[in-house]
């Protein structure tokens, strides 16, 4: 648990913590992929995911690094609805897209309310439409943009974990009542909700990571999430990075990703997914790495767990 030594870990010391951003132009999504998914009906189909560029989240979570591709400044009416239908363009069609803008949708400062109906305009020929969150602004413009658009609506939301020690010292000012009440907003209006968790937050060990996580999904399913999505929690945003010269944050091993999902998958509860962003960092073997990485790629699409790589390099040695 958190050591007593240690500063507030507030907006102001993690603002202080910060490397440059990128540059990015407001009238360009920063990044835009098309991925196969599982859907909740149990097909894998293409998602396309839209990488929005706009301002910057007023939340400043002690985690994220999604601030790097952000604005300064919010940006001009018009724009962000110009960078989705340049994406579009450039994709193949999906039945699913996530509009992911590093932050939460339903921020007029991020999103500006004046783009809505040309937005809507563009989803018209897709199935499902996923946005992100923080469970703080949802509210009734959720159910007002689901109205307003063709496709079926779902909402990301971060949780990060249950775990009563860190929660509170993410600077995510938000309580697990808060993301209770929003769950609850959503369904009421039909809206499926996603949950983002982290793999061994700061504070936690190798094997309090795992246990936390699993709990985080336990938790997720009982308030009647749909899918978590487990993220794998990095350094690389100024803040982590200072835990991890001061011993208060270890990345997780590709073993404790394996046990989550394995976990997860097993429940037969909800989609879980691990999310496999920039997962060669955590490479721990150069036989199986790359193997397990595809096992766990399969087991994203299947959600089926399939048995275990055997390594005779590393005896599939489990530290945790």
């Amino acid at each position: 648990s958190l050591m007593p030594d240690l500063p507030s870990l507030d907006d102001r010391w993690i603002l202080a913590r910060r490397g440059p951003r990128n540059r990015v132009s407001p009238s360009l999504p920063y990044a835009h992929l098309v991925e196969p998914e599982r859907t909740a009906q149990g097909c894998i189909e293409d998602m396309a995911t839209i990488f929005i560029t706009n301002k910057e989240c007023p939340f400043r979570c002690l985690m994220c690094d999604l601030w790097k591709n952000t604005t300064e400044t919010r940006v001009d009416d018009g724009a962000v609805a110009a960078q989705i239908e340049w994406a579009l363009k450039d994709l193949p069609w999906t039945p699913g897209i996530k509009l992911y803008n590093s932050g939460n949708f339903f921020d007029a400062q991020a999103i500006p309310r004046q783009d809505w109906p040309r937005i809507a305009g563009l989803l018209d020929d897709h199935r499902t439409v996923i946005v992100e969150s923080h469970p703080r602004l949802v509210g009734p413009s959720c159910v007002e943009f689901a109205e307003l658009i063709e496709p079926d609506l779902e909402v990301a939301m971060g949780l990060e974990t249950v775990d009563p020690e860190v929660l509170p010292r993410l600077n995510k000012r938000m309580t697990l009542h808060d993301y209770e009440r929003a769950t609850r907003f959503l369904l009421d209006h039909g809206i499926p909700v996603r949950a983002f968790i982290l793999l061994r937050t700061p504070f936690q060990s190798e094997r309090e990571g795992v246990e936390w996580a699993m709990r985080s999904v336990d938790y997720a399913f009982s308030i009647g999430v749909q899918c978590c999505s487990i993220v794998p929690t990095r350094s690389g945003n100024g803040a982590m990075d200072w835990l991890q010269e001061h011993g208060h944050f270890h990345p997780p091993s590709l073993h404790s990703m394996e046990r989550v999902l394995e976990y997860g998958a097993g429940l037969k509860h909800g989609r879980v997914f691990m999310d496999l962003w920039d997962v060669e960092r955590f490479h721990d073997c150069p036989s199986c790495s790359a193997k397990r990485v595809n096992r766990l790629r399969g087991i994203n699409l299947s959600q089926e767990v399939t048995p275990r790589i055997l390594c005779s390099s590393c005896q599939g040695s489990d530290p945790g």
